[in-house]
């Protein structure tokens, strides 16, 4: 099966209701673009990263979500569950992105991505859907989608082919990334051979816990 993009999904701040903490902005909500969309280093023309301490920047530019785990999730909820819905900018099909590498390459358009990172889930996600207890139900299914760096801009639409061009020589999947950010810390340090890849934000924690395992094996 050929890996595509199924659709380009982009939104500006609106207002969302997080039970126990209150109104807040927020540009969870995305919705799919007809047409040819310019990407540059910070994502897609049009969009918006609301709260920039945990979203967006260069390397979480974009987000990528799979089709095949979107309709796991409508059959597991009985619910529709469009393109946009989980605040992704691209909904993917065809290629497995829980086993995609962090540090792996691919041509999309005109576009050289790099992919970074998972998305852990947050209360934004939970109050946006209104199902209870869905932040741990997520993180329990551990597909969580896949951040991306933009390293040559240009622009992309639906339909467009995801080419793998390049992976690194590791066994850093963003499954097993997801897993030590949430559940399972005690791997954060088998990130390590990732370290460049991943978001700069996300690379402290790393070299703290490379430190920890190192002082407790001394």
């Amino acid at each position: 099966m050929t890996a595509r993009i199924e659709a380009v999904c982009v939104s500006g701040p609106r207002p969302i209701r997080i039970p126990r903490a209150g109104d807040a902005q927020s540009a969870i909500d995305k919705r799919p673009v007809t047409g040819r969309v310019a990407v540059g280093p910070l994502g897609l023309d049009g969009d918006v990263q609301v709260n920039k301490k945990w979203h967006g920047g260069e390397g979480q530019a974009l987000y990528a979500y799979a089709q095949e785990d979107a309709d796991w999730w409508a059959a597991e909820l009985a619910r529709d569950l469009p393109a946009g819905r989980f605040g992704e900018n691209l909904r993917t099909s065809g290629i497995d992105l829980t086993a995609a590498l962090l540090g792996e390459r691919w041509r999309i358009g005109s576009l050289l991505v790099e992919v970074t990172a998972p998305r852990t889930p947050c209360a934004k996600l939970q109050a946006h859907w209104g199902v209870p207890r869905l932040i741990k139900r997520f993180t329990e299914r551990g597909a969580s989608g896949a951040y991306l760096r933009v390293l040559e801009t240009g622009d992309l639409g639906a339909g467009d082919r995801i080419d793998v061009v390049e992976r690194p020589d590791h066994d850093v999947t963003i499954g097993r990334a997801f897993r030590a950010f949430t559940t399972e810390r005690h791997l954060l340090a088998d990130l390590l051979p990732a370290r460049e890849a991943l978001p700069a934000r996300n690379r402290p924690t790393i070299d703290s816990a490379v430190a920890e395992r190192a002082g407790a094996s001394a």
